[in-house]
């Protein structure tokens, strides 16, 4: 109750993975905020075919990781593989875990945060 979370993901993130935790978050009580590559809407991907889509809440530039408490990491295949080869999105991702601050990558997105 109270935290603040970034979810990391792009166009291509699995569906499942990013609408399921923010929801579970939001319930808890905390504040959930979609940080991706570009401003505007990003894509899901579900299952076997584009989903459904989500606005993006901050850019990469805009976004401050002291700002959060935790970070989600969607899978999907093109979300992380996206995500793990951008500078500015690896870096996010390593300030967490710098900051000794919690996580969670989800199937395809483990890679993106060893």
């Amino acid at each position: 109750d109270g935290l603040n979370v970034a979810i990391l993901a792009t166009d291509g993130f699995e569906q499942s993975e990013l609408f399921e935790p923010k929801k579970a978050l939001e319930e808890a009580g905390a504040t959930v905020k979609i940080v991706s590559l570009q401003s505007g809407e990003i894509k899901g991907w579900n299952e076997k075919d584009w989903g459904d889509s989500i606005a993006a809440d901050l850019t990469l530039d805009e976004a401050r990781a002291e700002d959060f408490d935790a970070l989600e990491l969607p899978g999907g295949v093109m979300n992380p593989d996206k995500l793990r080869i951008n500078d500015k999105a690896v870096a996010f991702v390593r300030s967490f875990f710098d900051a000794g601050k919690p996580g969670a990558a989800m199937c395809h997105a483990l890679p993106e945060v060893r």
